[in-house]
């Protein structure tokens, strides 16, 4: 993670703890305007797409290579070992780290990503239990789950932690982690965690595609992957000994490789089947766009899309407030 020598222009002195974010779902085209507002804005660009941290996994997550960064500093990305158990709490202090830096540089920080709870976890200040992961305590409740039943742990959290019982509902990895914590340090999660103040005046833009043109644009980007080697890669780092369990490989693009690879399914299936999750995951990601009333939503369909976005950094920039200006989509 090296920095470019800072140098004065327009722009410089003006970027005090301002920060702006490049959201949207996968494939809609937020790298390339993170890199192209960093080159126009003297910035650079940290990383929040989980999928980009592991070393390694390069084309079935559409990693941007050098030349796509086009000479823009860019951090967090290719951080970790592919075994890494990474938390949330590692990237929030990861992410707030390099954010500081490029603003002690007189630069302005992008944030980049589609993984909205990297997003959140930097832009709203959010407090996390800062208790590492612990595999023997969740490996034993876990195997308690497949026993007993997930209602079983259920239960035991909400005599715990009432809250963080009902925020957990079905999710048995929030409820092992809440019980893990409580394990670890006699305390409730539901009283660790929350949102503290916002950290950074932020200009949060949005990219937007309908739907029906931003399936086509991935399931093109998903052939492509295939014709560039994303097969030869994930064979290539199982022979280098990543797990199939490691927590990289569970990420779109890899896991559903394995199959065929154990040839159990054709390559047409398992083409299909990515197709299928890359466009699931994107639902994931249009819902917490719609619910994230903070961000000006911008429709990379209409003429012109990326200058619109330029106008609205610009004057963030120089005027700070991103409150009242315009939102430029057809949802």
């Amino acid at each position: 993670m090296t920095f470019e020598a800072e140098h004065v222009s327009e722009y410089a002195g003006q970027t005090s703890q301002k920060l702006v974010v490049v959201a949207g779902p996968t494939g809609v085209g937020k790298t390339m305007l993170g890199v192209e507002l960093a080159r126009r804005f003297e910035g650079e660009v940290i990383n929040a797409d989980s999928r980009y941290l592991y070393r390694g996994f390069n084309i079935g997550t559409a990693k941007p290579d050098v030349d796509e960064r086009k000479g823009v500093p860019h951090h967090l990305i290719d951080i970790l070992d592919p075994t890494h158990d990474f938390s949330l709490a590692s990237y929030q202090e990861l992410a707030n780290a390099a954010i500081e830096s490029v603003l002690h540089r007189g630069r302005l920080p992008l944030l980049v990503g589609g993984t909205p709870l990297y997003v959140n976890a930097v832009i709203e200040g959010w407090r996390i239990p800062k208790v590492p992961p612990q595999p023997e305590i969740r490996q034993r409740l876990e195997r308690e789950a497949e026993v007993a039943g997930m209602g079983m742990l259920s239960a035991r959290l909400a005599q715990i932690d009432p809250v963080a019982a009902e925020h957990s509902r079905d999710n048995l990895r929030r409820i092992t982690r809440a019980l893990e914590i409580f394990e670890v340090t006699g305390e409730r999660m539901s009283e660790l965690e929350g949102k503290g103040p916002r950290p950074y005046q932020t200009l949060e833009l949005g990219l937007s595609l309908a739907r029906s043109l931003l399936h086509a644009r991935l399931d093109r980007r998903v052939d492509d992957q295939i014709r560039n080697g994303l097969v030869e890669e994930v064979t290539r780092l199982l022979e280098d000994g990543v797990p199939r369990g490691a927590p990289a490989m569970s990420s779109i693009g890899y896991r559903q490789l394995l199959p065929y690879l154990d040839g159990e399914q054709t390559l047409e299936l398992t083409i299909a089947q990515l197709k299928h999750d890359t466009h699931r995951y994107v639902r994931h990601q249009e819902t917490w766009l719609r619910r994230n009333q903070r961000l000006h939503m911008i429709d990379v369909s209409q003429p012109n899309w990326t200058e619109r976005a330029v106008e609205q950094v610009q004057r963030f920039v120089k005027e700070g407030s991103p409150r009242g200006l315009p939102s430029f989509t057809n949802r």
